[in-house]
């Protein structure tokens, strides 16, 4: 169902910020950037921090990123593996404007905008879930640790919440559930797709193998760019090796070993960059 019209008159003007520096404001019928314009993130939801190996959490995709354009870009659902698939499966849905609007003002009442205080639950080592709503002349981000715990039937305190901080996070709660549903959220008839993400540009996050303590999967010869030898590195695969590395992961995991010309051996995260990311830069950004 539709927003009443007044919420929608602001939202457009709301979206209108969308746009960058010395660009004209998007008129409400806009369905895409103009040429040679980058769409512009208007809604993202990701995980930061907590208890991951660097490499992961370096290479960790956000959980929902909502375009300009209309593109909503997720983690394509599967069941759970292990171990996991060296390259993540994204897939892609798409609303019209009005659908971005909606969107938009989901986000407004689950208290993206809000500023209270959203308590920290007596737990350690979780991420904590960032919201950030880039459809105004002010940026929005909201931060909550260890989101979900404390939901539900947990009101008592238990975990150190109060119940309207309990509230208010599972506004937020299901504001990633309407997210990630989206043809049950707009109606199915309002959401086109989804269909596979394809990926024109990869990232290659590597540290130097440890060897399991299991049996160990067999190697593979690394045919991407030469790896970053510092610690946890991440290198650019080159556009004329993007296709033999997809190729190469199609088969492997994130144990499998990889293997250099030195004689050196890899575990490699393969990160599909997003449309607005160009590089390793922007990964500890999303």
């Amino acid at each position: 169902m539709r927003r009443p019209a007044t919420a929608v008159g602001a939202l457009v003007l709301l979206l209108g910020a969308c746009t960058g520096p010395g660009q004209e404001q998007a008129p409400e019928d806009r369905q895409a950037p103009l040429p040679g314009e980058l769409p512009a993130v208007v809604l993202q939801i990701a995980e930061v921090g907590g208890y991951v190996p660097a490499t992961y959490a370096l290479a960790r995709l956000p959980a929902v990123t909502v375009y300009s354009d209309g593109r909503v870009v997720t983690r394509a659902p599967g069941p759970a593996r292990f171990p996991e698939p060296s390259l993540p499966a994204l897939q892609v849905h798409r609303v019209d404007p009005g659908g971005l609007r909606e969107l938009v003002g989901l986000a407004v009442e689950a208290g993206v905008t809000e500023t209270g205080d959203l308590g920290s639950p007596a737990v350690t080592d979780l991420p904590d879930t960032r919201f950030e709503l880039r459809a105004g002349p002010d940026a929005a981000t909201r931060q909550v640790y260890a989101l979900g715990i404390g939901s539900g039937p947990d009101v008592d305190g238990r975990y150190g919440l109060t119940p309207g901080q309990v509230a208010d996070r599972e506004r937020l709660s299901l504001l990633v559930e309407q997210l990630l549903d989206l043809p049950r959220t707009l109606g199915s008839d309002e959401v086109d797709g989804p269909e596979p993400y394809t990926v024109r540009s990869v990232a290659a996050v590597a540290t130097e193998f440890v060897e399991p303590v299991d049996a160990e999967p067999a190697a593979r010869p690394w045919p991407g760019p030469p790896l970053d030898a510092a610690g946890v590195g991440c290198v650019l695969v080159p556009d004329d090796q993007v296709g033999p590395v997809l190729d190469a992961a199609a088969s492997t995991t994130d144990r499998t070993p990889w293997t250099t010309a030195d004689g050196r051996r890899w575990t490699v995260l393969l990160r599909p960059l997003l449309p607005h990311e160009s590089g390793c830069e922007d990964l500890s950004r999303s």
